[in-house]
């Protein structure tokens, strides 16, 4: 049940949806103000019968002021039964104590319990009483004392004046309001909910260009962009958002066919290398030291496999996972003269030779500097040039600790030097090959300055050398999902 309540949700499409909202809000305003505005009118419509009841009972009282005395009233009822207005109003005349002597009461009412304003004392809304009859219109009620005749005139008596006056009319129009605002809550839900569902429609024809231009989009067709002239504001910036994204995927899927090319390029080259041999050693049988000899130069292959895989799996980590560095210091100098001395002895079979200046103190973690600073001392070895000098240079101030590796070589062109830290980058493929190289060293020290919060450059600095340089921050906090080290 609640996956089809989920179905029936999702084929409602927004413009109904909004349109619904649209219509619900519509609803809401226009009954407020119809309730607020028939609560106005009531109020008016109750003020004004309050006011007509008591300026009707303030006329019997000066009326009855003038009279000699209370007979003629008992002479001429018609004359005061007449005097109320509508017919089912009540008019009930009596002396105090007394039965009516002069009652008009058509729906045989019951009066409530009232206090009778004094003689003399003017009537005030203060002195009404409201009642509801039984089919449940309003009754508003007043009770006053009426001096009938003066003593100049030789009489003088009190009569009791009980007046209601009826709210039917006011109660008729009460209710064709109450049915108008209905109507007009009900007139204003259906032509806000077309009218909004028509200009929707309309206003989200944009949104539904780019959901069929969206669908065309596949792996193949990763160049497509939405048009963003003539869109309004709010989908010209998605647009602006969702092209933005596409440039990043378009990118990442083009690196990462260029990526899965070459490694299997990398990776084809040594188990061709496997094959080929074993394949020789098994075309005719073999002395045991021929079969050695394969096994060592199979072991060599595999372990180059070995290290490939280690390096992608490095680079795949740093890429997809939040690795926590733990850092500690490191004196520059003391660290670059251990690198310098395990790479002493391969300098010399090229005739180079390393220039040391360094002091200061490094915070990073020290397998994964070793490494970074091992690639690039093994690149400046592998690609100087013979008979050249290998300048090392590292200092440490407020921003962090900065090495710089300076050896002379063939001036790289500004797109290789961009590209130099790609991986399996190789810019000259004959000396790439005389190396061994898999283009994975550079892209591993790139790896480690990211996780260490640094940067790696490469540049030019004159012609005929080349300059790569590590950038540490001075401290960083580490954000943690797993712990690794660099491949070593």
């Amino acid at each position: 049940m609640k996956a089809e309540r989920n179905i029936s949700r999702s084929n409602i499409t927004l413009t109904l949806r909004v349109s619904a909202l649209f219509a619900a809000i519509a609803c809401v305003v226009v009954s407020g103000l119809g309730m607020y505005l028939y609560g106005s009118v009531r109020q008016s419509l109750d003020v004004r019968a309050d006011y007509t009841l008591i300026g009707r009972v303030e006329h019997f009282r000066n009326l009855m002021h003038d009279l000699y005395n209370v007979e003629q009233m008992e002479q001429r009822p018609a004359l005061f039964e007449s005097m109320m207005g509508n017919e089912q109003d009540v008019r009930i005349f009596r002396r105090q104590g007394s039965a009516p002597f002069i009652q008009s009461n058509p729906d045989h009412l019951v009066p409530p319990a009232l206090t009778p304003v004094p003689v003399g004392t003017p009537l005030g809304i203060s002195a009404l009483h409201e009642d509801v009859r039984p089919d449940g219109v309003r009754v508003r009620w007043v009770s006053a004392l009426a001096e009938v005749g003066s003593a100049s005139k030789g009489s003088k008596d009190t009569v009791e004046i009980v007046a209601a006056y009826v709210m039917t009319q006011e109660a008729a129009m009460l209710k064709a309001y109450r049915w108008r605002v209905a109507g007009a809550a009900a007139l204003a839900v259906l032509l806000t909910a077309a009218l909004g569902f028509a200009v929707l429609r309309r206003g989200l024809q944009p949104l539904s260009r780019m959901s069929a231009l969206a669908a065309q989009i596949t792996p193949d067709k990763l160049a497509t962009r939405f048009e963003q002239a003539g869109m309004p504001q709010e989908l010209r910036d998605a647009a602006e958002a969702f092209n933005a994204m596409l440039d990043r995927l378009d990118a990442g899927y083009q690196h990462l066919s260029q990526f899965s090319g070459d490694l299997a390029h990398e990776i084809r080259t040594p188990v061709n290398v496997l094959m080929g041999q074993t394949q020789v050693a098994l075309g005719r049988r073999r002395t045991p030291e021929e079969y050695e000899q394969l096994l060592e130069s199979n072991v060599e292959e595999l372990e180059r496999l070995s290290r490939i895989v280690e390096n992608i799996l490095f680079l795949a980590q740093a890429d997809h996972a939040a690795l926590k560095v733990e850092r500690s210091p490191l004196a520059l100098a003391d660290e670059l003269k251990k690198v310098v001395d395990y790479f002493e002895g391969v300098a010399d079979e090229r005739g180079m030779h390393f220039e040391l200046e360094a002091d200061g103190i490094c915070q990073a973690n020290l397998v994964m500097w070793r490494r970074a600073v091992s690639n690039l001392m093994v690149n400046a070895v592998r690609y100087g040039d013979s008979g050249s000098a290998v300048r090392i240079s590292a200092h440490a101030d407020a921003g962090g600790s900065h090495i710089r590796i300076d050896n002379r070589n063939a001036e790289m062109t500004p797109q290789a030097l961009a590209r130099v830290f790609d991986r399996f980058y190789r810019g000259d493929q004959s000396r790439s090959a005389f190396t061994e190289s898999n283009g994975l060293g550079l892209a591993i020290v790139k790896a480690i300055m990211a996780l260490h919060g640094g940067s790696a450059t490469a540049t030019c600095p004159q012609a005929g050398w080349v300059r790569f340089e590590l950038s540490f921050p001075a401290s960083a906090a580490s954000t943690i999902s797993s712990s690794t080290s660099a491949p070593t």
